[in-house]
């Protein structure tokens, strides 16, 4: 898909990965870009950013609340009339392993899964009758691989991943087509406080406008893998041709790296 002429909405818009898609859309020629974000100052700048090259129009969004969710895509379908590409980029990271409180656990579900599901449950219909729409969820490499440091983290991840795989599978022959971004460490304030990106950064540090294009080159090619680092393919079929051996690996980076999320 060309992101020319397209309604696009893209939530967790108001910094990093999503103000960089807002960006790159609206470069690209988006006829209309909704920025939505928790943060209302954030969301306001980032479409004032954009407001001289698209139409934009920024909506505050709490994604782990279903009716927020909702309202926000029969906003954007008043304004615009149609969406072309959802884009469900908001997602949180939290420390720790079993013991983190079910609050957290929670908490971070709702963000990194339901948002997801909320998102397609409330622009699927409209896509459907259409007959076309594209679906952009951001995971992490940590749903394809794991992570380090963060089972809440890691769960929600390979979930979010295992969703947008669901979505393809059961309306990719309606004429829904979906990719899932799956980087490593990006220079966002989720990796502000860890050195180099931590153990996600073993590939280097991306910035956020590197995503973009790379997001952009493969909704243009419809693939549903969206890999800014095109190391994780290589360690995705190391994984899955001997487990046993990848998980060997992985505890060796869970020593050099663990105490890290522990301090």
């Amino acid at each position: 898909m060309q992101v020319k002429d397209k309604v696009v909405i893209v939530t967790g818009a108001a910094s990093g990965i999503g103000r960089a898609l807002c960006q790159r859309f609206a470069a690209e020629g988006a006829s209309a870009i909704v920025v939505s974000d928790i943060n209302r100052q954030g969301v306001d700048l980032v479409a004032q950013e954009i407001a001289t090259r698209t139409r934009s129009l920024p909506i505050v969004t709490d994604v782990g609340n279903e009716n927020e969710v909702d309202a926000l895509v029969k906003t954007a379908l008043a304004e615009f009339g149609q969406i072309d590409l959802m884009c469900a980029n908001a997602g949180i990271f939290t420390p720790g392993g079993e013991e983190v409180s079910t609050e957290e656990w929670q908490k971070i579900w709702d963000i990194n899964v339901m948002s997801h599901v909320f998102a397609a449950r409330a622009v699927l219909p409209h896509m459907l009758e259409r007959g076309e729409g594209y679906l952009l969820n951001t995971a992490s490499a940590a749903g394809l691989l794991n992570q380090i440091g963060s089972a809440p983290y890691a769960v929600t991840k390979h979930a979010a991943v295992g969703l947008a795989e669901w979505l393809s599978i059961t309306y990719g022959d309606r004429g829904i087509k979906v990719s899932v971004l799956c980087p490593q460490a990006v220079r966002t304030a989720m990796t502000a406080n860890t050195r180099n990106g931590g153990v996600a950064g073993v590939d280097g540090m991306l910035e956020p406008e590197q995503l973009a294009d790379t997001v952009v080159d493969t909704l243009a090619e419809e693939r549903f893998l969206v890999l800014p680092h095109p190391e994780v393919l290589t360690y995705i079929q190391r994984k899955t041709a001997d487990y046993d051996r990848w998980l060997s690996g992985m505890r060796k980076l869970q020593a050099r790296f663990g105490q890290l999320y522990e301090e």
